[in-house]
């Protein structure tokens, strides 16, 4: 029977006999002596065999990398200079007395601490890369993130409700995955892109404080921060307004993050309305830790000679913004070139830009190729409102303003980690005052902008049918190094205010009953006042742990194209269960077609 963890033996065991469980993380041979590296979940012991010990030599001898092993041995002291500081155990080293192999293994694929894996390869042998010191750590974190949020949660009167994974179609911004039913023949169930609707009901049937941490599904194309299936810690709440349950998130993140990493975040977090972050930062989620800000200029720029300024800022719903880059003067022109090829990636049309080298000299003292466009009263506005002094290089986006702030919102932060002026640590901040709608300007309607079930502010349920561009909504964002941890707003509670917002977003009052008909139904029995609020659990380990994608953090994740590699899922399946589902596949090259 096991008696310590591998690497969890240090100096109070010496001269203590222990027996240890776990793989060979190496083996060495040494004129003769024989050292294995042995490794569990809690880090790696030396383990030395003596050719003295002939029968666990013997053994010894046979073992290979990954083999898994029983030791009994001797717990002593390492010899002078041999100490390992970076190990729990390294000041230590078990003389074995006996070796017994529980299982052999084929040579793995890669050694446990390659650093330089591909990521196909680990994923195709998933259950050797989790193996890695890395990967472990990762998902103890994820153990700990999870328990620090329960134990608030439950000491804040919060209980866990599971919610349905087999339920009804509804349009929440995402391609649902969809499940045959055998039974209703041409009915499919739907997996959840979130439990909000169930969560809602919670409220309305009484429980007043429920989490979940739960599984959601979203078929859309994916990135490093996507996964078909993703964990969120799902929490909602009665009776609280929007400021009370921000309060409350934030002291739970705050003790998380004391908890888990012994980080003391700022308290309170500044708080920035929807409309500032555009204006400033082009950016509804921005990295604080840059502390570059975007420039309004598209008032002066509706007269200019230059089309591309002109245009823009006289188009409806257009904007002309700059963005001053400290000591940027000195990017080459191929930098430049770099940062206009990554704002295409956003619908950019290019990227202009004026190098500031010597203020003193007025335009003698510029250089660009769109001086000659504008005037110099302008010039000397662009210069004044930004800010510029000797070498700075400032760049301007002029578009349509969602092109403008995704295209300079993403400049801004990856130009200002580029260049050094990001500041270390962690920079929260709530996000509010979002508006209820955004336009579709292809389909000529109203979408939510949160989703349909968010409350209108106080006194903008008016503005729902006279004015709805301009409503704004109780909803809020937990931004963190410019990453939307978490989202939630106060939901409608009353059924005549809800039937409004669909109104609003062109859903008729038959479509509303067929897809929502049990929410408008229950809202009219006394549904209380309620709001609550969701963190990506993946994405807030992901940023603890420092890695860039959140498939490092999950245990069996899938891979940019939706797929397993481990299990080779998605796959194929027989006819006769096709069948008994009453599907019947198209040809696959018509498929192609």
């Amino acid at each position: 029977m096991r008696t310590n963890y591998c690497g969890l033996i240090d100096s109070k065991y010496l001269n203590q006999m222990v027996t240890l469980y776990g793989w060979v993380h190496r083996r060495r041979d040494h004129g003769g002596v024989i050292f294995i590296d042995m490794r569990d979940r809690e880090g790696l012991v030396q383990v030395v065999c003596d050719p003295d010990n002939v029968t666990a030599f013997q053994s010894a001898e046979k073992i290979r990398n990954e083999f898994v092993l029983k030791i009994t041995g001797t717990v002593r002291h390492r010899p002078a200079g041999t100490a390992n500081p970076n190990l729990v155990s390294g000041e230590i080293e078990v003389l074995v007395q006996s070796i017994e192999i529980l299982n052999a293994s084929l040579t793995p694929p890669f050694l446990m601490d390659d650093e330089n894996l591909s990521e196909a390869v680990r994923l195709e042998h998933r259950y050797l890369d989790l193996r890695r010191p890395q990967m472990q750590a990762n998902l103890r974190l994820r153990y700990k993130v999870a328990m620090a949020v329960r134990v608030f949660l439950d000491q804040h009167g919060f209980i866990d409700i599971e919610t349905p994974m087999l339920t009804k179609s509804t349009p929440e911004g995402a391609r649902d995955y969809l499940v045959p039913s055998r039974v209703n023949i041409g009915h499919f169930f739907a997996l959840p892109q979130s439990p909000q609707l169930f969560k809602q009901l919670l409220m309305i049937a009484g429980f007043d404080r429920y989490y979940q941490i739960t599984k959601c599904f979203r078929d859309e194309d994916l990135r490093a921060d996507r996964q078909p299936e993703f964990t969120q810690i799902d929490i909602e709440t009665s009776f609280l307004n929007e400021t009370q349950i921000m309060v409350l998130m934030e002291e739970m993140i705050c003790g998380l993050f004391k908890s888990v990493m012994n980080i003391d975040l700022p308290n309170p977090f500044p708080r920035l309305t929807y409309a500032e972050a555009m204006s400033r930062y082009g950016s509804d989620k921005p990295d604080m830790r840059v502390p570059l800000v975007l420039t309004e200029l598209t008032d002066v720029m509706r007269d200019v000679e230059f089309k591309v300024f002109r245009e823009a800022a006289q188009k409806p719903g257009g904007r002309v913004a700059a963005l001053r880059v400290p000591a940027g003067g000195e990017l080459s022109r191929k930098e430049i070139d770099d940062y206009t090829s990554f704002v295409a990636i956003y619908g950019a049309k290019g990227l202009a830009y004026i190098k500031v080298n010597a203020l003193e000299k007025g335009l003698e003292g510029l250089q660009s190729p769109i001086l000659k466009f504008l005037p110099e009263t302008v010039i000397k506005v662009i210069l004044e409102r930004t800010g510029a002094k000797d070498g700075d290089l400032i760049f301007f986006g002029a578009d349509k303003a969602h092109v403008v702030n995704e295209a300079l919102g993403a400049l801004r932060a990856k130009a200002g980690h580029d260049r050094g002026l990001a500041e270390a640590g962690w920079k929260p901040l709530w996000v509010i005052d979002f508006p209820m709608f955004e336009h579709d300007d292809e389909e000529n309607r109203w979408k939510a902008l949160h989703h349909p079930f968010t409350s209108p502010a106080d006194g903008h349920e008016d503005l729902l049918e006279t004015d709805p561009g301009k409503a704004l909504s109780k909803a809020y964002d937990m931004v963190l190094n410019g990453s939307e941890i978490g989202g939630g707003s106060v939901r409608i509670h009353r059924q005549e205010v809800q039937s409004k917002v669909f109104r609003a977003l062109n859903i008729g009052a038959e479509e509303a009953h067929e897809k929502f008909g049990f929410l408008l139904e229950a809202l009219q029995y006394g549904a209380p006042p309620h709001g609550g609020i969701a963190f990506g659990l993946d994405r807030v380990v992901t940023m603890m742990t420092g890695e860039e994608s959140i498939r490092d953090v999950i245990a069996f994740p899938k891979t940019q194209r939706a797929q397993c590699l481990l299990t080779h899922a998605p796959s194929g399946v027989g006819e006769k269960q096709l069948r008994e589902l009453h599907i019947k596949l198209r040809h696959v090259e018509a498929l192609k077609s």
